[in-house]
Parts: C-alpha cells; structure tokens; sequence
C-alpha cells in the first residue's frame, strides 16, 4: 500500500509517495504542468488529482476520466497538510461506480 503526502513549506508545496516525490506526469495529461496545488478547484489542484491518480491506478485514461470530480471531492478538501493511502483512493474512487471501471 502506497501512503501519500502532502505539505506546504516555507519553500513551497511538497508532494510525497512512499517518501519521494511524486511525479507529475504532465507529459501524459498536463492541467498545470509540473505545479500541484490543493485546498481549491483549479488547474494545479487537477494536475494533483491526475499525478495521484496515475500514479495509484497506472492507467493514464481511468486517470483522466476521474480526475474532475477526484479534484473537487479530495483534493480541493484539503488542508495545508494531509495524507492518503492507497486504501483510501481506492475507497473513494469505487463510490464513483461506473466511471471508476
């Protein structure tokens, strides 16, 4: 099980998986980049949403298809620390039924 991570610092924003970097994946679906945000709906905070994602399902199109409402449900609902697990991704995304198939 994957734990992720998130912070915002005094040199900016930090996101972890496992203890490194998360990678953004802008070269597959780019919202903003390399730039994450959270705690807002926005183009940073979807490019969190698709990285976090990607990364857990490994399907860049599942990704993708999720990450409108993953970006508004979770990652908007953040607060300036926060942390998530596999699990947890998982058990938000299977109340999306069919569009988390």
């Amino acid at each position: 099980m994957k734990t992720y991570f998130g912070d915002r610092t005094i040199d900016g924003v930090i996101v972890l998986v496992d203890g490194q970097p998360l990678e953004p994946h802008d070269e597959i679906r780019n919202h903003a980049g390399k730039d994450f945000e959270w705690s807002y709906e926005g183009e940073a905070p979807a490019q969190l949403a698709f990285a976090l994602l990607y990364d857990h399902l490994g399907d860049a199109g599942r990704a993708d298809t999720l990450t409108d409402r993953f970006m508004r449900d979770v990652v908007a609902n953040f607060q300036n620390e926060w942390e998530m697990t596999s699990a947890d991704i998982d058990r938000v995304i299977s109340g999306y039924g069919a569009a988390a198939a």
